[in-house]
């Protein structure tokens, strides 16, 4: 497997490397088009100095025919680098996704959110579980640029769910892995804008621009908007072909649209304002959700996000024309000729309401969408990524058996893998071991590779069957001065919040980590110990990770509810080996006398 992932690096250098040479390349064009362009300007101005000296004759009628030629030729290759350089845009896009794949399998962080906003110490498990945050499963597997996938997401890794879903989410993000080549195009038409005014122009579509639109519903206004062009272009032959005076018609026409125009002003920009210079994001958007529409999908989940009948991408591309013909108003000079001529503005608020009134809702579906898509291929891409990860059975009866499982977020070089199963019926399962010995990244291991299983993703172990369980921690035990609690009282929080949840769900799995280090060892034994066996007796299976070797002994008394594992140490020399391995039975072998020693402590016999 390691070698299909240096396979899998390479493939992304290739990438790189092919949009590297692209984007120079079309950038050589640009610079010959720009001095194209130049070429043209001056063509311009030598047949303008031409026709100044030429003779009433044909030479001249020859002249004035070249001096349009040039202004074609420009307005030409303007609008082919204007194509070029949204071109560059996409593939400096495209690159940054190939570029952060490779960055990451190189031990990088991740380019995109990496979920601290979804941190919350009070959640049963993701706080415990390094689920988000900085060195995070989030930021390990997060591909998505919209706040909506993002949020997806992040509900995904910490919210329980049913086997049925979980299913259906494996299916559709195994199919997804077969189409994984196209997924960076989807990505790369996502990044690089801003999250923002999208959500903004969601708020917009659903809930206020009907009532901002309602100035232009009266009939006379969509009459005369519709009829105006031809009223301007006639005044403007009359004035040429037939008299003068009809300039000063035309000019107090001009008056009338510009005094229009003022009057309605802040209704305009209230509703320019929200979508104006946006026409590029929604242009990625709908190439985005084309791909969506384009594919032959068989996951029903995938078919489920695509339930508007009609294409969306085509009714975005024709809200995007709207909004770039709507931004001219952005050049005073365009914009203000347009407005007096053509009521220009008014034109387009019409043409937006117009699309409102028939496309608005399966848009904003459509853009919802986009998260859900960004969300399966954050999963699907890490599943590309991973190809000695699998997806794990999911039962409907009491399991948890797993083979060769290791911590996701551990290198694969130095990670170790452990094989860990449940018994037939719920058992507390005791885990003793000197310090870092390896008891705490198990517990994690097993905790975050099953929020890993139920988001519908592969994990990291050769195999892996489970249930459906609420997974319930206690590991990362803080104070509060700002609360006024102390460690034991943190602790005591905590406890009682697991508890409750055992009583409410009865699939609750518990994973504890050296339970009351905030009060005496006598104390600490006593509390473990009762907890334990409240633990037993409402039949919860769990983990219990702890230096306090009493609490093995309980096997004594519930030999068929506890489990004895370990972590050791090798001493070789006076000096201590970790294997990292979980191992049967209590541990025999601790490590605080040769710590001790080191600083100069000697511990009596």
């Amino acid at each position: 497997m390691q070698k299909l992932q240096e396979v899998i690096i390479a493939g992304y250098q290739d990438e790189i490397n092919e949009v590297t040479a692209h984007i120079d390349r079309t950038k050589k064009l640009i610079d010959q088009l720009s001095l194209l362009r130049i070429g043209l300007f001056l063509a311009e101005i030598l047949f303008f100095v031409l026709l100044l000296r030429s003779a009433d004759d044909n030479l001249r009628t020859l002249i004035q025919i070249c001096l349009v030629l040039p202004v074609i030729a420009f307005a030409f290759v303007v609008r082919r680098q204007s194509r070029l350089d949204r071109e560059i845009d996409y593939k400096k896009q495209l690159l940054w996704v190939y570029q952060n794949e490779w960055n990451m399998l190189h031990g990088a962080p991740n380019g995109y959110d990496h979920g601290k906003a979804f941190e919350a110490e009070q959640h049963p498990y993701t706080s415990d579980l390094d689920i988000f945050g900085a060195s995070s499963l989030f930021a390990l597997t997060n591909r998505c640029s919209t706040k909506t996938g993002i949020r997806l997401l992040a509900k995904n890794f910490s919210e329980k769910t049913t086997r049925d879903r979980i299913l259906l989410r494996q299916e559709a993000i195994k199919e997804i892995k077969h189409h994984i080549a196209e997924t960076y195009s989807f990505r790369a038409n996502l990044h690089g804008y801003d999250p923002e005014k999208i959500e903004q122009i969601k708020v917009q579509l659903k809930n206020q621009l009907g009532e901002q639109l309602s100035f232009v519903k009266g009939s006379f206004i969509r009459f005369y908007v519709k009829l105006v062009p031809y009223i301007s272009i006639a005044m403007i032959l009359t004035a040429i072909l037939v008299s003068s005076v009809f300039w000063k018609v035309l000019a107090l026409l001009v008056v009338v649209h510009i005094g229009w125009n003022v009057l309605l002003g802040s209704k305009i920009n209230k509703v320019f304002y929200s979508f104006g210079g946006s026409s590029n994001q929604l242009n990625g958007y709908a190439r985005a959700i084309l791909w969506t529409e384009s594919q032959n999908w068989k996951s029903s989940y995938t078919l489920n996000l695509l339930d508007s009948e009609i294409p969306v991408s085509k009714e975005i591309r024709s809200l995007t024309r709207i909004i770039e013909n709507f931004d001219a108003r952005l050049n005073i000079i365009v914009g203000g000729v347009l407005n007096a001529l053509l009521l220009w503005d008014l034109k387009c608020c019409i043409n937006l309401d117009n699309w409102y009134q028939s496309s608005s809702k399966d848009v904003i579906t459509a853009l919802d969408h986009l998260g859900d898509f960004e969300e399966l291929i954050s999963l699907a891409t890490m599943a590309y990524n991973q190809p000695d990860w699998v997806f794990p059975v999911i039962t409907d009866q009491f399991a948890l058996a797993t083979t060769h499982i290791g911590h996701p977020l551990i290198h694969q070089e130095v990670r170790v893998n452990n094989d860990f199963r449940v018994e037939a019926k719920p058992t507390v399962d005791i885990v003793t071991g000197s310090n870092m010995a390896g008891k705490s990244t198990f517990l994690r291991t097993l905790g975050i590779n099953m929020v890993l299983a139920y988001a519908g993703a592969p994990v990291c172990a050769q195999k892996m069957q489970l249930a459906v369980f609420s997974i319930n921690t206690y590991m990362r035990i803080k104070d509060s001065l700002n609360e006024s609690t102390s460690t034991f009282k943190a602790e005591l929080n905590r406890l009682k919040m697991i508890l409750d949840n055992v009583v409410k769900d009865k699939d609750t799995f518990v994973l504890i980590d050296e339970m009351l280090r905030g009060t005496n060892s006598r104390d600490k034994y006593l509390g473990s110990k009762v907890f334990i066996q409240k633990l037993i007796a409402e039949n919860t299976p769990a983990l219990f990770a702890t230096h306090d070797l009493q609490l093995a002994d309980l096997i004594i008394d519930h030999p068929e509810a506890v489990r004895n594992f370990h972590f050791d140490i090798q001493i070789t020399d006076g000096e201590m080996r970790f294997d990292y391995l979980l191992k049967h039975g209590p541990c025999k072998t601790f490590n605080a006398a040769i710590l001790l020693k080191e600083i100069g402590l000697k511990l009596d016999d």
